[in-house]
């Protein structure tokens, strides 16, 4: 299992934490989400591809920095 830190603009809020949260978690391969609003940064446990990842929080209205 491993761990993938995904860079977040967009995130101005807890709203925007929950949302982007909950878009990572609905990604196959997904174990656990923790999302640092002050940071901008989601971390990602489990086996998802980091281009379902990118794309679960593009289509959440949000942009993953590399």
């Amino acid at each position: 299992m491993s761990q993938t830190l995904l860079k977040v603009q967009g995130m101005t809020c807890n709203h925007c934490k929950m949302r982007a949260e909950k878009a990572l978690q609905g990604v196959s391969g997904v174990e656990s989400v923790k999302v640092d609003l002050a940071a901008k940064e989601a971390v990602v446990t489990g086996d998802a591809e980091r281009t379902n990842l990118v794309k679960a929080i593009e289509e959440a209205g949000y942009t993953v920095v590399e």
